[in-house]
This record gives structure tokens, sequence and C-alpha cells, in this order.
């Protein structure tokens, strides 16, 4: 029978950050999952970790690649999981209880995405907040219009439901991804738990200016150029408003 669950862990030069996130997994109460590891030929010991440790992988691809979205890809073509979890070097589950949390809210009903809350830890696995943008009670493709309102992580998709990434975006192909995942699901089910733990220091976040400008450009193709535009000038006078406010205060 297929595992319940697909966890796909990306790396790349990730020595420092891999073992959080494997001791996460591996330590999970649910064992109905597989592990997959897919790394873009690093340099830096991670390599030769993952391979100390493969036999608690069900499988291990290390050869250079495009870029994170298609090594992504990679990891989804080698899935049989019922599930898809993209967890990614640096990042963990929230407690070694997650799986079986999730299972749990789920129990027979299978919706076609499940997602959660996120929280927030520095690389020392300290604990700053939670993520700013909250999970909405009912989540829907056109919810993203207000932004990337679930993190990835707890973003968790039917992988018979799951597109390939588009490697034409090079930091925000998550985004795009989740949106054409929801246009396709019928059933979205908040579980109310925090799912994961997410490093605050990825790609995406040292390419910021980047990443903004490609989800802008995702947000005009699934929901018009007049509609996000305005909606970012609404955006830019509440920003605004809240600083002159504080700076009355």
């Amino acid at each position: 029978m297929k595992p319940l669950f697909s966890i796909i862990t990306i790396t790349y030069n990730a020595r420092e950050t891999i073992e959080a996130t494997f001791e996460s997994i591996i330590k999970q109460s649910f064992s109905d999952y597989e592990y997959i590891v897919v790394d873009g030929a690093s340099k830096d010991g991670t390599v030769e970790f993952l391979r100390a440790h493969q036999h608690s992988m069900t499988a291990l691809i290390s050869e250079p690649d495009k870029g994170l979205y298609d090594a992504m890809n990679k990891g989804l073509h080698q899935a049989k999981g019922e599930y898809l979890i993209f967890l990614n070097a640096g990042d963990t589950f929230h407690s070694k209880d997650t799986l079986t949390s999730i299972a749990k809210s789920i129990g027979i009903s299978r919706p076609d995405i499940i997602y959660g809350e996120t929280a927030l830890v520095n690389n020392k696995r300290e604990f700053l907040g939670m993520r700013r943008l909250k999970s909405p009670d009912i989540l829907t493709w056109k919810s993203f219009r207000m932004g990337m309102l679930v993190c990835h992580q707890a973003f968790i998709v039917k992988r018979t439901l799951a597109p390939d990434y588009d490697l034409s975006y090079r930091f925000s192909s998550d985004f795009d991804w989740c949106i054409r995942c929801m246009k396709k699901a019928k059933i979205l089910w908040n579980t109310h738990l925090i799912l994961v733990d997410y490093l605050n220091e990825g790609v995406t976040t040292r390419n910021h200016k980047a990443s903004l400008k490609e989800r802008y450009n995702i947000m005009v193709k699934y929901y018009g150029r007049i509609p996000v535009m305005l909606l970012h000038l609404w955006f830019a006078l509440r920003f605004y408003s809240a600083k002159w406010i504080k700076g009355q205060v």
C-alpha cells in the first residue's frame, strides 16, 4: 500500500541545517510515510551526512539541478504517497506528533489539501513568533490575492492533484504552484494546528525584492492587473497610515 505522506527535502550545501530537519522527520511518532531527499550535488559535507543516514530514507538523489524548483519536481516525480509535504533543509515539524495529529485531523475524509499554521525559528531553533499571515478558516485559490496566506511547508497536497513547479519562476514558483493546486481542489481542510517550524532565512528571504516582483506577476496572471494594482495601492496606504499613526503616538 502507498504511504499516507511523501515527505520531500531539498538540500544544497545545507550541512549546518539538514540535521535538524532529518531528526524532526525520523523521530515522528507516526510511521506511515516515505522520505525522499533531493540534493543538488552539495560540496560542504551534506552528501556525506545524507549517505551516512540513507537507511532512514526511501530515496536519495544527489546531482546537479536547475535550481530549487527543478529539485522539487524531481522529488515530486519520485513520490508515491497520498499526500506531498515539502520540508526543506532547516525547516522541521513543529512536534514529534505532527504527522499523527494531521492524520487524526483528516480522519477518513481525505481532503484534497490540508493546511495549518507556521512558527518562525532562528538557526538556534529558538522561537521568534508566529508567521505574520495567519491561515484563513476557509481557503480558496482566490485567497492568495492577499498574499501567501499559508506557508508552503504547511500546505499539504494530494499527490494526484499536484502539477510540476513552473521553472520560469526562480523564487516564487511555490506561490504559483499553490494557486494551481487550489484551483483544482474541491475540499481544503484547515487543521488549526501549528504544523512546521520555519527557519527564517531561506532563498526567498535573501532575494526578497525579486521574489515580490515574481509574486506580483503571478497575482496579475490569476487575478487581473487592475484588481491587483488597486489592492497593492490599498496595501501601501494601509502601511504608511500605520507608520504615520505610530509616529503620532
